[in-house]
């Protein structure tokens, strides 16, 4: 195992212990839906909802914020998002049928950000942005809320929240003259931007 390895699952790193606990969870989330357990696959995401809020704030707590740590998260995140059309699927049927359009759209804005970076950088961007961040915590309650059989308006909002964070981060993606990992707006990519000139 190379060094690099060992130090992100060192037990000294504990916010990417909860990252790779996420990476875990998805797996365990698909089997619950395709076995149709939903309350089992309610409780897991939920823990999978949470080691996101962990990871980050401990990495800030601790002072183990990395590049390393950011590219592990946002892979994580991206993991879990793409998992859950397919439980979706498995789980309410019926509420894919009937908000097919704003799946593509959430689903849009979580894979083009990564095409625009790849392209421009060469890598999948690491943002973290202040609206990424609000609109998981938004959709993680409205998902929550579809596999419970609550209302569906919160999703609807929640993805036109994602829409709006997916433009932000493709502005930050145009702003920046090089790849960098937590840029929290665009402002201060913009911010990133001029200092490189100058």
């Amino acid at each position: 195992m190379s060094s690099a390895l060992q130090e992100t699952f060192s037990p000294r790193n504990l916010p990417n212990a909860f990252t790779a606990t996420r990476f875990a969870l998805v797996p365990v989330l698909l089997v619950l839906a395709a076995t149709g357990n939903p309350s089992a696959f309610v409780a897991v995401l939920a823990a999978a909802f949470a080691t996101d809020a962990i990871d980050g704030y401990l990495a800030r707590r601790l002072q183990l914020e990395s590049p390393l740590g950011a590219k592990l998260d946002s892979r994580a995140d991206l993991a879990l998002w793409l998992s859950l059309p397919i439980a979706t699927w498995l789980l309410r049927p019926e509420f894919v049928r009937a908000e097919a359009g704003s799946i593509a759209l959430l689903l849009a804005s979580l894979v083009l950000p990564m095409l625009a970076g790849r392209i421009k950088f060469g890598r999948v961007p690491s943002y973290h942005t202040w609206a990424a961040k609000s609109t998981a915590v938004l959709l993680a309650g409205a998902m929550l809320s579809v596999y419970l059989d609550g209302p569906r308006w919160p999703f609807r909002i929640a993805t036109a929240l994602a829409v709006l964070a997916s433009l932000e981060e493709l502005v930050i993606t145009a702003l920046l003259p090089e790849w960098r990992a937590d840029v929290r707006s665009w402002r201060a990519a913009q911010r990133i931007r001029a200092a490189a000139r100058s």
